[in-house]
């Protein structure tokens, strides 16, 4: 049976790609549902599935971002994009034979792109070039969609202390339940806000997830070192404890 991630950060149409997918392809096991590019980095890591079904926009790790880590994770695994880009952005799609859905997406065109995928071999390598060189091309400048400002200042608890802290002043976020704890040179306080929302306010080029909970400024880190099972260690400049690297993470540094 073949096995398949997605990815949608909204709900209402994560779900409705997983009841479009049960009635174009019954045999298909759907092993994972995600939220968010991170979790469905490490479900693909963990699960090696024969196909990710990935929204482009997802806070914090977009749909490209998983798709050049996951080429490292699980070579093996066909990329499918769900998109509501304009045409410049799906005639990229098609000059690089890559599988893509146009938000909303249509039972007929689901069909079509599942009928494709049963009938390529997994092991076709000129597919892995392709998305490769379109990876390339998104990434020197397809037009985006305009995103919100970074984040600049928080507010968080320490104790019966509320601090104004600068995002910069940053070294790393852990996520502690519902909340974040917010860790600086000086010390740590709480932030009421899931990582899950604040990966998606942060300034992508500062701030990288090395593991689904947790989120590093780049400007912090002192060194990474990599371990001979691929995963990786973080070295801070101004705190002494070091933060574990996932191993499907760490291909996202050597994209940077």
């Amino acid at each position: 049976m073949a096995k398949a991630v997605i990815a949608e950060d909204e709900a209402l149409l994560r779900q409705a790609l997983l009841d479009l997918l049960a009635e174009a392809w019954p045999g298909l096991d759907v092993v994972a549902a995600c939220e968010d590019g991170a979790e469905a980095l490490e479900a693909i890591a963990a699960h090696a599935p024969d196909v990710a079904f990935l929204d482009i926009r997802m806070p914090g790790l977009s749909g490209l971002d998983v798709a050049a880590a996951a080429a490292e994770a699980s070579p093996h695994t066909r990329i499918v994009f769900v998109t509501a880009y304009d045409q410049y952005a799906v005639d990229a799609f098609e000059r690089g034979a890559i599988d893509y859905l146009l938000k909303p997406i249509a039972p007929e065109r689901l069909a079509a792109t599942v009928r494709r995928l049963q009938a390529r071999s997994a092991d076709d390598g000129a597919e892995a070039g392709a998305l490769a060189a379109l990876l390339r091309q998104l990434g020197a400048g397809l037009p985006r969609a305009d995103t919100a400002p970074a984040l600049t200042w928080i507010t968080a608890s320490a104790g019966r202390e509320t601090r104004l802290i600068l995002v910069d002043d940053v070294a790393y976020f852990r996520a502690d339940h519902k909340y974040t704890t917010v860790v600086t040179a000086e010390g740590e306080a709480l932030l009421r806000t899931p990582i899950r929302e604040l990966v998606g306010m942060l300034d992508p080029n500062v701030f990288k997830q090395i593991h689904r909970s947790t989120i590093v400024n780049l400007k912090a880190i002192a060194a990474i070192v990599r371990d001979d099972s691929g995963r990786g260690t973080v070295r801070l400049k101004q705190r002494p404890e070091t933060l574990s690297v996932s191993q499907p993470f760490m291909a996202l540094f050597r994209h940077m």
